[in-house]
């Protein structure tokens, strides 16, 4: 039987797109995120993994800096490899890398990157479980981690060394194009007036006019804050599975993060709560729909878009879980 596979998707491109200019936030540099995946593979290796397969890129070398900045010091150095697939520079790349990585048995994988990265891996992932850590924009799937103990909780997962209940799976929304579904997404589907995806980001609120969430939690940025702000009236104070919201004058108000540093009231004329398998309708209408915080799909007037909750994304480690149940086996004494 082979040693445990982990893999590794690092997307250079992440948390540089145009919000980062609007709002506050910084460019998260690559030199950091080599910085992390060295902290990684580190972690990796302490638990004994000796094997890691990462997604190719050109526009950086993020892994390749990762390894040769550890300077001697790990079998990685010698084991770890590249996936062997064309590198697009598009989120295919990462989508394709994810799939790879499931037909070779990976058994955890780590993500660098935002929700639109971890939207394209959750595509070509199946049952692999993630650890997300955040690089990008708004980040709302991902989370930030510090790289080692990201490696280590991998390595436990992925050689099954940290007992049950170590992983969640996250809901997801399916986008159905005239009956037929054509994408998905993790956190928000957004319907917009833009009629072209353009730059993708979206960056005027006023074009927005439908947004539905595939959780509803406080302490969120962009428009899943949206959800956050309304948790009290819809809920009573419970966080609830999904939301469907309608902008647009003649409503309440609700102050939102829209992004790092921007903080706006936003007019909401009606909102519901969601639960599995609900299906919301978008109203007619030209225009675009943004998936986790990005335009993917232009419609048509006679286009009927429709939205579904599903309880199918993908698996995620609960990291502390996972280490905890690692200590409490014996897996971290000697």
């Amino acid at each position: 039987m082979s040693s445990p596979l982990v893999g590794i998707i690092a997307n250079p491109a992440s948390g540089r797109d145009i919000r980062r200019l609007v709002a506050h936030g910084t460019v998260f540099d690559n030199n950091e995120k080599a910085a992390i995946v060295r902290r990684v593979l580190l972690g990796l290796e302490a638990v004994g993994i000796q094997r890691v397969a990462y997604m190719p890129e050109h526009d950086f070398g993020i892994l390749p800096r990762a390894l040769n900045e550890l300077h001697g010091r790990s079998l990685l150095q010698q084991t770890a490899g590249p996936l062997e697939m064309p590198v697009l520079g598009t989120s295919a790349d990462s989508t394709r890398a994810a799939q790879l990585l499931a037909e070779m048995g990976a058994g955890c994988i780590i993500t660098l990157g935002g929700d639109g990265t971890n939207r394209a891996v959750a595509k070509g992932c199946g049952a692999i479980p993630l650890i997300p850590i955040s690089t990008g924009t708004n980040n709302v799937f991902p989370t930030v981690i510090e790289g080692t103990i990201a490696g280590m909780a991998a390595g436990l997962v992925a050689s099954g060394r940290v007992g049950d209940g170590t992983t969640r799976r996250a809901p997801r929304l399916a986008v159905l194009m005239n009956g037929e579904e054509k994408e998905s997404a993790l956190v928000d589907v957004v319907a917009s007036s833009v009629p072209f995806v353009g730059s993708r980001a979206i960056g005027d609120l006023s074009t927005v006019r439908e947004v539905v969430l595939s959780r509803v939690a406080p302490a969120t940025i962009g428009l899943s804050a949206l959800g956050g702000a309304l948790l009290d009236h819809a809920t009573g104070g419970a966080e609830q599975a999904g939301m469907h919201i309608v902008l647009g004058d003649g409503g309440s108000q609700v102050l939102v993060a829209l992004a790092p540093g921007l903080i706006e009231w936003v007019a909401v004329t009606e909102y519901q709560r969601l639960a599995m398998k609900d299906v919301v309708r978008f109203q007619p209408g030209t225009g675009t729909v943004a998936l986790d915080g990005e335009r993917e799909i232009e419609i048509a007037v006679t286009s009927l878009v429709k939205v579904r909750l599903c309880a199918d994304g993908p698996f995620v480690v609960d990291v502390p879980a996972a280490l905890k149940g690692a200590a409490l086996a014996g897996h971290l004494h000697r």
